[in-house]
C-alpha cells in the first residue's frame, strides 16, 4: 500500500505536531485541512515545498470525499476530536482511500443501567462498516495515537514475545507535567478529556465481556518510571479496552488515568453544573454548547509548551505467566520530556507523543511492513516493526520488569 499523499484533517496541536514529524520523513506529502485556514497554513510551514493548506469543515462528508479525490490522496489522517470521526470515516470509505484516527466513534450510555451495562460502545459505529472496508480492499486503522495506539502495540508485543498466558492488560497513563501561570490548564483537548473521563468507564473480562463502572472507580496508586513516581490512577473510558480483547487473549483489560485529585474535582464540578453537556443551550440570541464554552475559556493545549515542564508517560502494564512458566509482571512504556519535544520539534510533550505514532504507522503501511484490509486496531498488526521504527525516530520505548504480586 504505497502512501504518497495524505489528507491530514485537523491542524490543532496534534495535527501540527504530526506535520512537523512527517516533514522529516520522505514517504508522503500532506494536504492539511482545517476549519480555520490560518491553522492549516501554520502547520504547512513545516514543509512548504511538500505541504498544501486548505479549508475544510470536517462535518461535510461530501466535501471531504471530493478533497481526497481531487488531490489524489492515498489516506485520510484524522487529527480532529471524536465528534468528527464518522463523517471523515465515511468520506474515506466513499473516496476509496485508507483511513487512520487516534480516537474512535463516540459511545452512548445504556439508558437504564449506565454503570453496569454498555450501550453503544466506542468504535461500534465504525466496526459496523467493517465489511464494506474489506470489500473495497482498504484499511481503516483505528486508535493509532499513543493511547490508544502505542499502548495497543505494547499489548501485542507482550502477548507475542513475553507471556504464555496473560491475566491483565492494563493501560496506565501518568505524568508530572506542570504549567506555569495557570491554576487549571489541561495539556490535551478538554473536549476529549471530558468525554472520556465523565462517561462510564468500560472494563473487559473473559467470560463476562464488556461492562461499565462509575466514573473514577477503583482508584489505585501506580508507580511510574523515569522519576515520575507514584500517581493515583482511576478507571476511565478508553479505546484500548474495546480494541485489545478483539485480537489479544487476556483475562482482563482495563484503562486507568493518573488524573490527580484536583483534576477529578474540576471535572466533577463541571458535571454537576451541566457544563460538560454537548447539547446547545440558549444564551441571549445565541445557541451554544456548554462544553464548547468551557473549551473556549481554557488555553489551547498547543500553546502551552513553553510554559510546561516535566515528563509524560504512556504505557501498558501486563501480568500473567511468562514464556518460562513463571509469574511475570512488566510495564512497557514511552516517556517524553517536554523540554526535549519543544527543543526538537516545537511541540509540547503530550501532543508530540500522540502525533508520532500515526506517522510511524503510515510509514510502515507505505513500506509494506504493515498491511491489511478492513477495520483493524494497532494490536492486529505485528509490533516489532513499529517499535523498531519508533526508536529510529529518536524516541525509544522501554520495558520495566516488576515483582509479580504474591511472589
Amino acid at each position: 500500500m504505497r502512501i504518497r499523499r495524505v489528507l491530514l484533517v485537523g491542524a490543532g496541536g496534534v495535527g501540527t505536531a504530526f506535520a512537523r514529524i512527517a516533514a522529516r520523513r520522505q514517504f508522503a506529502d500532506l494536504i492539511i485541512a482545517d476549519y480555520d485556514l490560518s491553522r492549516a497554513q501554520h502547520a504547512a510551514e513545516a514543509a512548504p515545498d511538500r505541504y498544501t493548506a486548505v479549508q475544510l469543515d470536517a462535518r461535510d462528508e461530501q466535501a471531504t470525499a471530493e478533497l481526497l479525490r481531487s488531490h489524489g490522496c492515498d489516506a485520510l489522517m484524522n487529527a480532529t476530536d471524536p465528534r468528527f470521526v464518522m463523517p471523515l470515516y465515511r468520506a474515506a470509505l466513499q473516496a476509496g482511500t485508507h483511513y487512520l484516527d487516534m480516537a474512535m466513534s463516540l459511545s452512548r450510555t445504556h439508558p437504564q443501567e449506565p454503570y453496569r451495562l454498555t450501550g453503544v460502545k466506542l468504535g461500534d459505529e465504525q466496526f459496523d462498516l467493517a465489511s464494506q472496508w474489506e470489500e473495497r480492499g482498504r484499511l481503516a486503522l483505528l486508535g493509532m495515537g499513543v493511547e490508544p495506539g502505542l499502548s495497543d502495540v505494547f499489548a501485542r508485543h507482550a502477548a507475542d514475545t513475553m507471556f504464555s498466558e496473560i491475566n491483565e492488560i492494563g493501560v496506565r497513563d501518568g505524568a508530572n507535567l506542570e504549567v506555569a501561570g495557570y491554576d487549571f490548564a489541561p495539556t490535551f483537548s478538554i473536549w476529549t478529556t471530558i468525554e472520556e473521563c465523565l462517561n462510564p468507564p468500560v472494563i473487559w473480562e473473559a467470560g463476562r465481556g464488556w461492562f461499565t463502572t462509575a466514573p473514577f472507580s477503583e482508584p489505585e496508586t501506580f508507580v511510574f518510571p523515569a522519576g515520575i513516581g507514584p500517581v493515583e490512577c482511576v478507571n476511565v473510558e478508553h479505546e484500548e479496552v474495546l480494541l485489545v480483547p478483539r485480537w489479544v487473549e487476556a483475562q482482563r483489560v482495563t484503562f486507568k488515568y493518573g488524573l490527580g485529585e484536583e483534576f477529578i474535582g474540576v471535572l466533577q464540578t463541571l458535571h454537576k453544573l451541566g457544563l460538560d453537556s454537548t447539547e446547545p443551550v440558549t444564551v441571549g440570541a445565541k445557541s451554544v454548547s456548554p462544553r464548547d464554552v468551557v473549551a473556549a475559556c481554557l488555553p489551547d493545549p498547543a500553546t502551552l509548551g513553553d510554559k510546561m515542564t516535566g515528563l509524560t508517560c504512556a504505557g501498558t502494564w501486563v501480568t500473567g505467566t511468562g514464556t518460562d512458566g513463571a509469574p511475570r509482571e512488566v510495564y512497557l512504556y514511552h516517556v517524553v520530556d517536554n523540554a526535549w519535544s519543544m527543543a526538537e520539534y516545537g511541540s509540547q510533550a503530550v501532543v508530540w507523543q500522540t502525533a508520532v505514532n500515526p506517522v510511524v504507522a503510515l510509514e510502515l503501511i507505505d513500506s509494506g511492513a504493515w498491511s491489511g484490509t478492513g477495520v483493524l486496531g494497532p494490536e492486529a498488526l505485528p509490533a516489532g516493526p513499529f517499535l523498531d521504527l519508533l526508536t529510529e525516530y529518536g524516541s525509544p520505548w522501554a520495558c520495566e520488569e516488576r515483582t509479580p504480586a504474591g511472589t
